[in-house]
C-alpha cells in the first residue's frame, strides 16, 4: 500500500446562513440569498478541491460536543435531518453521507496510542451536527467523497486553553499517522469561525445584508491580524498569539479544529490562500486554503 498523504487543509467555517443563502434542495427554508462574498469564497475552494481529487474529507466540528474523549463517526452510511438548534428557521437539512470507517478506526487507534481518550460512534441513527454538515456541503455539495467526522471534546474549555490545545496537537499528529498508514489521499477541514462575538437578535429578514457587519472593531482587527499572518506563512507567530486571540476575540478556534489541522499538516510555514472573508451575525469567517500538494509538501513529515 502506498503511503498516504495530506493534500491540503482548509479553514472552512460553518455558519448555517451560508447554506440557507445558497438554497440547496436539501434545505427546507428558502432565502433571497445573502452572504455572497463568503459563498463565492467557498466556490473558489470547491474548484481547488476538485483538482486535488482526494479519497476522503476529514472534518472537525465544534458542534459535535463529546465531553469525554474524542469521537469518530463509525457507521458506513448516515442519513437523516440535521437541524441547527439556534437557527431552525434557517437550517433544516436532509443529509446522506458515506463514512470512511477504516480510516476513522485508524485515527481512533492512533489517538489512544498517544494517550488520548477516543471512541468510535456506532449509532446507525446518529444525527450529524449542523457544523459538520454545513462545512461539508459548502466545500463539496455533490456529497460524493467519503468523510471522517471528528467530535470536539472541548478540552480547551475545561482545561486551560494551552492544555486543551496541546491535546488537539496530539489528535492532529495521530490523524496524520492514520492517514499515512491507511494510504489515503486526504483533505482536512477545520470547521472554525475566527472572532465569535455575535449579535443576539436577527433582523426580520435574516438575509438583509444592510444589517450585516462585524460585531466590533476590535474583533475585526484581530481577524485581520491573524489572516495577514496566515497569508504570509508566519505560522509560529500565529500559534504564539493564539491564546490571546482566543481570549480577546472569543475566537471559535478555541474548540480545537484549527490546531488539529495544523498539527496534522506539520505546522507548515506555507502562505495560506485567502478565498474570502465575511461576517455572519457579526462573527468573523475566513475561507482559507493550505495546498500542500501544490507546494510539494504533501509527504513532508510532521513533527514528532
Amino acid at each position: 500500500m502506498a503511503k498516504g498523504e495530506i493534500l491540503a487543509g482548509y479553514l472552512a467555517p460553518h455558519p448555517p446562513h451560508l447554506v440557507y443563502g445558497e438554497n440547496p434542495p436539501q434545505n427546507e427554508p428558502k432565502s433571497e440569498g445573502g452572504w455572497e462574498p463568503l459563498r463565492w469564497a467557498y466556490e473558489h475552494a470547491r474548484e481547488s478541491l476538485d483538482r486535488l481529487e482526494p479519497d476522503v474529507l476529514l472534518v472537525h466540528s465544534p458542534h459535535w460536543i463529546t465531553q469525554l474523549g474524542h469521537h469518530f463517526l463509525g457507521v458506513d452510511k448516515l442519513s437523516g435531518k440535521s437541524v441547527d438548534p439556534i437557527f431552525p428557521n434557517l437550517f433544516r437539512y436532509t443529509f446522506a453521507l458515506d463514512v470512511d470507517v477504516e480510516l476513522a478506526e485508524a485515527c481512533c487507534e492512533k489517538a489512544r496510542a498517544r494517550g488520548l481518550v477516543a471512541k468510535m460512534m456506532r449509532n446507525p441513527k446518529f444525527r450529524v451536527d449542523y457544523g459538520t454538515i454545513t462545512t461539508l456541503h459548502m466545500i463539496r455539495p455533490q456529497w460524493d467523497i467519503p468523510v471522517v467526522g471528528i467530535s470536539a471534546n472541548n478540552s480547551p474549555y475545561y482545561l486551560t486553553t494551552e492544555e486543551g490545545l496541546e491535546e488537539m496537537d496530539l489528535l492532529g499528529k495521530a490523524t496524520r499517522e492514520a492517514i499515512e498508514e491507511t494510504g489515503r489521499r486526504a483533505v482536512l477541514l477545520a470547521s472554525n469561525t475566527l472572532s465569535h462575538f455575535h449579535f443576539q437578535e436577527e433582523p426580520p429578514l435574516p438575509e438583509d445584508m444592510s444589517r450585516e457587519h462585524p460585531f466590533s472593531h476590535e474583533g475585526y482587527r484581530w481577524d485581520m491580524r491573524i489572516i495577514e499572518l496566515l497569508r504570509q506563512g508566519r505560522t509560529d507567530e500565529v500559534f504564539d498569539i493564539l491564546p490571546q486571540f482566543i481570549e480577546e476575540a472569543f475566537a471559535e478556534v478555541k474548540s480545537g479544529a484549527f490546531t488539529w489541522m495544523f498539527a496534522a499538516m506539520g505546522y507548515p510555514k506555507l502562505p495560506g490562500k485567502l478565498h474570502g472573508y465575511g461576517t455572519v451575525i457579526g462573527t468573523g469567517n475566513a475561507v482559507m486554503e493550505w495546498n500542500l500538494a501544490e507546494a510539494g509538501m504533501a509527504r513532508a513529515e510532521a513533527a514528532a
